[in-house]
């Protein structure tokens, strides 16, 4: 009898793998447009557990070599809106001025949308990595009607950071002041000369308080009063008018200065933790929620941890709710132990990928009860989730599980040796398999060897794969029941809904960034 692994039907129905992954094993390549979206909703330009930096930059502009403005400029758009991103859509706003695009000016302000963002995108194209190191005619116009569209106070809220300052971006685009106060903010801030009668009610204010003429804090940024010896009442006041990310990144600070023993601060604040309004305009990624809900527990008072918890819940709202069983394969290898955003001097995260994973799985098992988690590494590990309990308890316990080599087809091998059923598969991994690469008999991966044999017993049966890392290669291919997706911001869940209800098909998700309007 011929060889039943080399010519069976089966066999012939798994398309041949055509690339290597980072770990060394057998992969499908992902067209360019995917692969740029990949990087740009993962890429954090830290070293990541398989790729360098520098490796990360080098791919991402020769894959803009390859690509269109008006894609280029529809990914940067999604990126940011979407996926919540900050490095990479300026890279990709930058590689549109270098070109001197017609989309530029277009994705300018969808980008560009706070001064950080500004900031970021004159760095990098001072850096000169995108080709020159001026900024051009173009984006210095761009940047001008971005310092007009804002009110003296917006500006004057703005000049915080450097590298470049919000100065040094004025001193690069020489803006007209078309009024007193502002050519009077431009002089304060450049430190030039300037009619100090003509600055803003808000300058003067700030002034006067940082020479102790006035107890009334003014409504400035954090970052402005730091370095002023200031009473508890004046951190009331800055409590009081926080910024929902401001508040959620300085609870520490407004404990150490007795803000939080005041109980209607407590109040206040954890109204605003909680507030759906204020969550959704700060676009908090999932897991810096988690971040802050593990460092407030010890030590603040239980009204924001709860608020805190309720914020977590409501970051979560849009997970899909999907009929009949789901089936979520997590990856808890080795290298989703490294830090989500990549190890970066002065900047690393705490977060890893297994516990963005995790928090995704428990995401699905809180949207949809009849989820059933199977956690994996070279094998899988059984771990119970109750769908009941908070979403943070339920990630906790599937991120303290032991850790091991890579296979990714072992979930689904566990899933048809019990005889499983579900319509709907996800993966969340780095998708870095390497445990099969002996295997030469095999022409596609093994995960695609399971996945048909999971279809033969559920015919209707869709494949997402949520990959959190920047690499450019899949353990499953696109097709009309496999979705590849990259990102971990809420949104993906937006995706995975339109996937699994038919509503995305065809190119899936480089399609669906493709029609993002400018």
């Amino acid at each position: 009898m011929a060889n039943k692994n080399l010519f069976s039907t089966a066999a012939a129905r798994i398309p041949t793998a055509d690339a290597i992954n980072r770990g060394g094993g057998k992969a499908y390549s992902v067209s360019t447009k995917h692969a740029l979206a990949q990087y740009a909703v993962t890429g954090c330009f830290g070293t990541v557990f398989y790729a360098s930096e520098l490796e990360q930059l080098a791919w991402v502009l020769g894959a803009c070599e390859e690509l269109d403005d008006e894609f280029i400029a529809r990914t940067a758009v999604y990126a940011r809106q979407r996926g919540h991103m900050k490095d990479m859509p300026a890279l990709l706003l930058a590689v549109l001025a270098a070109r001197k695009s017609d989309a530029f000016p277009r994705a300018f302000p969808r980008v560009c949308d706070n001064a950080k963002m500004l900031r970021n995108f004159v760095q990098i194209v001072r850096s000169g990595v995108t080709g020159r190191r001026s900024l051009g005619t173009r984006p210095k116009k761009m940047i001008q009607l971005w310092l007009e569209s804002r009110s003296d106070d917006a500006i004057f809220r703005a000049a915080v950071g450097k590298d470049p300052s919000l100065a040094d971006v004025i001193k690069m685009v020489h803006p007209t002041p078309y009024i007193a106060s502002r050519r009077a903010l431009y002089g304060y801030l450049l430190g030039k000369p300037h009619d100090v009668g003509a600055l803003p009610a808000l300058v003067t204010h700030y002034e006067a308080f940082k020479r102790g003429e006035t107890k009334d804090v003014p409504n400035v940024p954090f970052q402005m009063l730091t370095q002023i010896d200031m009473p508890t009442s004046a951190w009331k006041q800055i409590a009081l008018t926080a910024g929902w990310q401001m508040t959620r990144m300085n609870l520490n600070t407004f404990q150490r200065h007795g803000v939080l023993e005041d109980a209607s601060m407590v109040e206040l604040i954890a109204d605003r933790l909680r507030n759906p309004q204020e969550i959704a305009r700060s676009r908090v990624m999932p897991y810096q929620l988690m971040v802050a809900y593990t460092a407030a527990r010890d030590h603040t008072p239980a009204p924001i941890r709860d608020a805190l918890h309720d914020a977590m819940e409501l970051s979560l709202a849009n997970v899909p709710s999907i009929k009949g069983v789901v089936h979520v394969l997590i990856d808890i290898s080795g290298s989703m132990h490294s830090p989500v955003t990549g190890f970066r001097k002065g900047s690393t995260s705490v977060v890893r990928c297994i516990d963005v994973a995790a928090l995704l799985a428990a995401a699905f098992v809180r949207g949809n009860p009849a989820t059933q988690v199977t956690p994996f590494h070279d094998r899988v590990q059984h771990c119970e989730l109750d769908p009941t309990q908070p979403v943070i308890a339920n990630a906790e316990r599937l991120a303290r599980l032991p850790s091991g080599g890579t296979d990714c087809a072992a979930p689904l091998r566990h899933l048809n040796e019990q005889g499983a059923k579900g319509n709907l598969v996800v993966f969340v991994s780095d998708n870095q398999s390497w445990i099969d690469r002996d295997r030469r008999w095999n022409p596609g991966t093994s995960v695609m060897e399971q996945w048909n044999e999971y279809k033969r017993r559920n015919r209707k049966a869709k494949l997402v794969c949520i990959d959190i890392q920047p690499y450019a290669s899949t353990q499953a291919p696109d097709s009309v029941d496999v979705l590849n997706v990259g990102g971990f911001s809420d949104s993906v869940f937006d995706v995975v809904t339109g996937f699994a209800s038919d509503e995305l098909g065809g190119g899936h998700w480089a399609d669906l960034i493709d029609r993002q309007e400018l």
